[in-house]
């Protein structure tokens, strides 16, 4: 399944949060400026004139589709890059299904047309490919197996992906 996170944050913590996705293979995204309040309702400014309430502030609006489970992990780093320690204004992240993805030049639909090079899946798929992916060819050209206890075991599975890194 395919989901759209929808981040709104202060507008300083922009560059901070672009890093953070980046560093978790996090390529792709749109960044928009938009005006609005939560639940504090916007700032009073007081001057030498009077009090002002200004109830639309200037925030920056991420949004970024991807596969269902680097959601959470995505989530995560969003919070933990733009919370500021203020009592409120920090932001809000929305998160939506979505229907279908089709790429405009190659017209790669769904998943495919989400893969960029060096992403957060290519970066997993090192560790784990899904069932019917990455199978390790033989000499002969077809996935190698071996018999294990419960029956035959793909050699280019996570396990022993992960045996051969240590």
């Amino acid at each position: 399944m395919i989901k759209r996170i929808e981040a709104i944050i202060r507008e300083e913590k922009l560059n901070d949060v672009k890093d953070a996705l980046h560093k978790i293979g996090i390529v792709g995204m749109n960044v928009s400026e938009v005006q609005g309040h939560g639940r504090q309702g916007g700032i009073v400014l007081t001057g030498r004139t009077g009090t002002y309430q200004i109830d639309m502030l200037p925030r920056v609006q991420i949004n970024i589709v991807l596969s269902d489970h680097n959601v959470e992990k995505t989530v995560r780093t969003i919070r933990e890059a733009a919370v500021t320690g203020s009592d409120a204004g920090d932001g809000i992240v929305f998160i939506y299904p979505v229907e279908d993805v089709v790429r405009i030049r190659t017209g790669e639909r769904g998943q495919e047309a989400l893969t960029y090079q060096d992403d957060i899946d290519s970066r997993l798929a090192k560790y784990y490919a899904p069932p019917g992916r990455g199978e390790v060819p033989s000499a002969g050209g077809k996935p190698s197996r071996s018999e294990g206890a419960s029956g035959p075991v793909e050699s280019g599975g996570l396990f022993s992906r992960l045996r051969r890194r240590l």
